[in-house]
C-alpha cells in the first residue's frame, strides 16, 4: 500500500504535471519510402519510429530547427523546406519516467527535399535517435510509430510535389 503523500500519490492529488513542447519535423519522401528515425533509450517512447525532428530551441526559428534536427538525426542536409501543416497532440497519462503528466505537443510539419543518393546516418552522439532509415511506405503501418507519423501518412499527398 502506498503511503499518503508519497511521490506515487502526489500526482493524483495535485493533478498531472503540465508539459508543452514545440517541435519541428521533416517529412521526407523519396522513391516510395519515408525517412524515419528510431527513438533511443535516451528518448521517449523507446523503440518507436518518428519523423526526423525535435524541439525548437529558445529563440530558434522552426524553419532553422527542422534543418538542424534533420542533420543531427540523419546526417542529411535539406535542399528545400516547405511549411505544410501543424499537428497538435494532448495526452494526459503516465509518460517519461512514469510521471503523470498533461502533455501538449505542437508539431510544425515541413515537406523537405534532400540530396538524392545519400543514405541516412545518425550524427548526434548520445541523443534521442539511434537509427535512421528509409522505410517503404507500404511498411510504415506495421511499425510502432508516434501519432504524428500516422497523421502525416493520412495526408501524404500534401508533402509531395
Amino acid at each position: 500500500m502506498t503511503e499518503f503523500g508519497s511521490p506515487e500519490q502526489t500526482p493524483s492529488l495535485t493533478g498531472p504535471r503540465r508539459t508543452q513542447r514545440l517541435g519541428a519535423y521533416a517529412v521526407v519522401v523519396r522513391d516510395g519510402a519515408l525517412l524515419l528515425t528510431k527513438i533511443s533509450p535516451s528518448g521517449y517512447p523507446v523503440g518507436y519510429w518518428a519523423l526526423p525532428g525535435g524541439g525548437v530551441d529558445h529563440g530558434e526559428a522552426p524553419h532553422d530547427a527542422v534543418r538542424r534536427e534533420l542533420y543531427e538525426e540523419t546526417g542529411l542536409t535539406a535542399s528545400a523546406v516547405r511549411l505544410v501543416d501543424i499537428h497538435s497532440l494532448r495526452v494526459i497519462d503516465h509518460g517519461r519516467h512514469d510521471a503523470y503528466e498533461d502533455y501538449h505537443g505542437v508539431h510544425v510539419l515541413y515537406a523537405v527535399t534532400v540530396e538524392p543518393g545519400v543514405e541516412p546516418r545518425v550524427v548526434e552522439v548520445d541523443g534521442t535517435t539511434d537509427e535512421a532509415a528509409w522505410v517503404p511506405l507500404t511498411d510504415v503501418a506495421a511499425l510502432s510509430t508516434l501519432p504524428v507519423v500516422d497523421y502525416v501518412m493520412e495526408r501524404l499527398a500534401d508533402y509531395t510535389p
